[in-house]
């Protein structure tokens, strides 16, 4: 048999094996020196949109698979430039073991305006956010930049008034025409607190405006009531206006709470009302509807009289539902008693009209359905915005004939009167807003209080 005779192994060639790793080192190396990484997204806010004696402003900067390096902060005006802030952050590169541990996010503030760049001058002024973007060690790192170009007003706003004879009286409302100047965003009356906002003056000229403005109950200085005009940078000017002050002597009223009366409404309330706190007695829950579901449902007043048409649905004097008494008045200091001890204190604020049970409800002037449903405290209840944020409400009824969208007339039906939420027996809660602040509806039943305060200084209906 023949021997067979083994072959020595091919010799391996090392060399091949080298330079082929050699080339995909190379390749990576020329990737990682060229590679142009990805660019940082950036975006500038601020609070107004023009830099005033002092704007916020804030740049916020994004890099989410590499990380951020160099990040900065500035304003340019002209020839000058100023930094206001800048940070380095250690960031992956392509040969940085560090991935993980950089950083995605960052952002920067600074106030901008007068108070702190007194170099600064009327005109434009250019904020600029720039960051690097990551690039090889052959390929220096490229900025990019987003800029936001604002205008500097550093003037108070012009404001002028051209209405007159303006009498007002504590919890009352009045008109004030006046004129601003460019740049003004928002204007109106404050009283206190309290701000009434104005709207273009009908078949006025160029920044001519009024205010439908509300005095509150609780405010007695007629110092506190000015005109106010506040340009789209944040400076505000204001002016005296009121030529007569009329001071409301306090009016008090007394209420003793029985059980059969907290048995009666707070169980109706509670089980109506989502997200109420029904923990302790019948008193307790009492006095958690009386206190704070009442704030936020004038709350809930206040922000639907913000959508209040911009133009006019109403007609003349309102009307005072037919063949009711007066039995509670505005602005009524309420002191409520339980087993002979004074447990709360709250301001009535409409007029509480009564007739026969279940009597039909007009609508006191024209205008649209805004709410028309279960409203807390008022019960059963519609809402009427009647224009230029008037709104009239109808409480405690017993039965609703409207809703919400409905456009209805001055004296139509709006459903039955009821004692429904905080009422004690069968009347109608008449309660009048001039965006959102409850005002005497005294005065708007009185056609020559519109004719005079309102109608004869906008040519409003009257």
């Amino acid at each position: 048999m023949p021997k067979l005779t083994l072959g020595k192994p091919p010799r391996r060639r090392p060399g091949r094996i080298v330079m082929i790793l050699a080339l995909l080192m190379v390749a990576f190396v020329l990737w990682g020196a060229l590679r142009r990484g990805p660019a940082p997204s950036m975006v500038i806010e601020s609070e107004r949109p023009a830099v005033g004696a002092a704007t916020k402003i804030v740049a916020r900067f994004s890099e989410p698979s590499r990380g951020l390096g160099t990040v900065r902060l500035e304003v340019v005006q002209g020839e000058k430039s100023v930094v206001l802030g800048e940070q380095r952050f250690p960031r992956a590169g392509s040969f940085n073991p560090t991935r993980g541990r950089f950083t995605p996010q960052a952002e920067l503030s600074a106030t901008v305006g007068r108070a702190s760049e007194e170099w600064l001058r009327e005109g434009e002024l250019v904020v600029r956010a720039t960051a690097d973007r990551i690039a090889g060690p052959l390929r220096s790192k490229a900025q990019v930049v987003v800029e936001r170009r604002m205008q500097v007003r550093l003037r108070p706003p012009r404001l002028e008034l051209e209405s007159r004879q303006h009498y007002v009286r504590e919890g009352g409302a009045g008109v004030v025409v006046f004129r601003v100047g460019e740049g003004v965003d928002r204007s109106g009356v404050r009283a206190g607190t309290v701000e009434s906002l104005s709207y273009p003056r009908p078949g006025g000229s160029t920044g001519e405006r009024f205010a439908l403005f509300a005095i509150p109950w609780e405010l007695s200085d007629p110092a506190q009531v000015r005109l106010f005009a506040e340009d789209d940078a944040g400076n505000r000017v204001e002016l005296p206006f009121v030529d007569v002050f009329k001071k409301v002597p306090p009016r008090a009223d007394t209420l003793e709470l029985t059980e059969t009366f907290l048995e009666k409404v707070v169980p109706a309330i509670a089980s109506a009302t989502p997200g109420f706190d029904a923990r302790g007695r019948l008193l307790d829950q009492y006095l958690r509807i009386n206190g704070e579901l009442r704030r936020s449902v004038l709350a809930q007043i206040a922000a639907l009289a913000r959508d209040s048409e911009p133009h006019v649905l109403w007609k003349g004097a309102f009307l005072q539902m037919p063949n009711t008494q007066r039995r509670s008045g505005f602005a009524e200091n309420r002191t409520y008693f339980y087993q002979g001890r004074a447990v709360d204190h709250q301001t009535h604020l409409g007029l509480d009209l009564a007739s026969t049970e279940r009597a039909p409800v007009p609508a006191a002037n024209s205008g649209k359905v805004v709410f028309a449903g279960w409203l807390s405290i008022y019960g059963n209840a519609v809402l009427l915005d009647h224009g230029y944020g008037l709104l009239s409400l109808y409480g405690h009824m017993a039965a609703l004939d409207v809703k919400p969208g409905e456009m209805v007339g001055k004296g139509q039906r709006l459903g039955t009167s009821g004692s429904t939420g905080l009422a004690g027996g069968d009347h109608v809660h008449l309660e009048i807003f001039v965006q959102g602040k409850s005002v005497d509806p005294l005065e708007w039943l009185d056609e020559h209080w519109i004719r005079d305060n309102i109608a004869t200084k906008v040519n409003l209906p009257g």
